[in-house]
């Protein structure tokens, strides 16, 4: 590592271990973040990008926004983001043209990132979505293209003359290929910072304390403090994924039995919903953080979802919110569903509240990000004709938030215009994606 740190650097610095390897976060000292090796004054920290997604919409009287900057005033399925109202965008009106025709829900999410015309019959055909055009033009910067994470897994089935592969997948490597998607947290963890997955009787850390030294005695005592936070946060992650795998509590339904009748898997998905989605949320911010990964799509759970929450509490007496499937939730629009609208919404703010309190250089990592958040519909009647879309984090200061955008009635209102704007803020210029030529101009 001295050796290479002493170097001009071509490509990015990373701890190394056995088995391990970890890239390091924003360090002023370093040039990481250069794209031609050399430290120069005026170098920044990269622009991320991430997707939201949950599906089903929100509901009908509770999605809304109005005002600006700190009295900005939200709906209450938005409550848990007053704090980031500075950095936010609320945008009405957006819509994806091609979601409108036939299928329902197997056809208003397989092409939400695309734009494109999906393939009726149980063929599977989109198009590639915006978060993988931008996986494949950094590929050769970071360690991980992208980062694929979902907390519900693939349906397979055919609804309405449309495959439910739609239903399951916003990402999209290619026209017929839906990115694979890492349901785990200990395998998407393990492909953030483990070069053999099999290698895991230690800590991440452990493995990379030689170079961790080297680069300590290096750097400035600020990017000492920023590298004792990140190493924290590293092992917070590890702590987590361990009390997982030994909890063995039970999600999604009510069990015949107390407790589980065999052994817990060592690895596995964590089976509280509550649970999943924090690790998957930890793991977002630790992949940004340490630049491993500068794109990455969260599905929190599927259109036409069977997911259950009994974590929270039902309006009905002595009962979570378990009593009924997602989907069937969503038509209800009651109290219980805008609860589970807010869990959903809490974990969008959780990631903004720890993006915002990771320093780099002049702005925090927050501010160097884009967090859409998206669903299929804009509430659980199937309504699309216009779509829930938020957005926190300002693309390295490119982006002026604190504001509401209604694009109601106006001739250019489509999701893929958003994505070329978007994309333009990541240094990825396009003519035309998906169903679209032009560009939000407020954006």
């Amino acid at each position: 590592m001295t050796a290479l740190l002493k170097n001009s650097l071509s490509r990015r610095t990373f701890l190394r271990g056995v088995g391990v390897s970890m890239a390091l976060p924003w360090l002023e000292s370093l040039p990481v973040f250069g794209q031609d090796g050399t430290r120069t004054r005026d170098a920044q920290p990269p622009v991320r990008f991430a997707c939201l997604f949950s599906g089903n919409g929100f509901h009908s009287q509770q999605w809304w926004a109005r005002g600006e900057g700190d009295q900005m005033e939200l709906g209450r399925v938005l409550e848990s983001l007053r704090p980031h109202r500075e950095k936010m965008l609320f945008l009405r009106g957006l819509y994806n043209q091609e979601a409108l025709i036939g299928g329902i829900h197997s056809c208003q999410t397989g092409n939400l990132l695309t734009g494109a015309r999906l393939a009726p019959g149980g063929e599977i055909r989109s198009g590639v979505s915006c978060d993988q055009v931008l996986a494949q033009r950094w590929r050769e910067q970071t360690k991980v293209p992208s980062l694929v994470l979902g907390c519900e897994p693939s349906i397979a089935a055919i609804h309405k003359n449309y495959s439910m592969i739609y239903s399951s997948h916003i990402s999209w490597s290619s026209a017929t290929t839906p990115t694979p998607l890492e349901v785990y947290p200990a395998l998407a963890f393990d492909r953030l910072f483990r070069d053999d997955v099999r290698r895991a009787d230690r800590s991440v850390l452990d493995a990379v304390i030689e170079d961790t030294r080297s680069v300590r005695n290096q750097v400035s005592r600020s990017d000492q403090r920023r590298l004792d936070e990140y190493l924290s946060s590293v092992r917070e992650v590890e702590q987590q994924i361990e009390r997982a795998g030994q909890a063995g509590r039970l999600q999604g339904w009510r069990p015949t039995l107390d407790r589980p009748n065999i052994a817990r898997p060592a690895d596995g998905v964590p089976q509280d919903i509550d649970q999943h989605m924090r690790l998957m949320c930890d793991i977002l911010v630790l992949a940004f953080q340490t630049d491993t990964t500068r794109v990455c799509t969260l599905k929190l759970n599927n259109d036409h979802s069977s997911l259950r929450f009994p974590n929270l509490r039902s309006d009905r007496p002595n009962q979570g919110i378990d009593y009924m499937i997602h989907h069937l939730l969503s038509h209800t629009n009651g109290a219980d569903w805008l609860k589970v609208n807010q869990f959903f919404i809490e974990q969008l703010a959780y990631i903004a509240s720890r993006l915002d309190r990771i320093q780099e250089g002049e702005r925090t990592l927050l501010d160097n990000s884009m967090i859409l958040y998206c669903s299929s519909m804009m509430t659980g009647n199937h309504e699309n004709n216009q779509l829930p879309v938020v957005m926190v984090g300002r693309g390295g200061g490119q982006i002026q938030t604190g504001r509401v955008l209604d694009f109601t009635g106006r001739p250019n209102r489509k999701m893929c215009s958003l994505y070329l704007s978007l994309m333009d803020k990541a240094g990825v210029r396009l003519e035309r994606f998906g169903d679209s030529n032009q560009r939000l101009a407020e954006i």
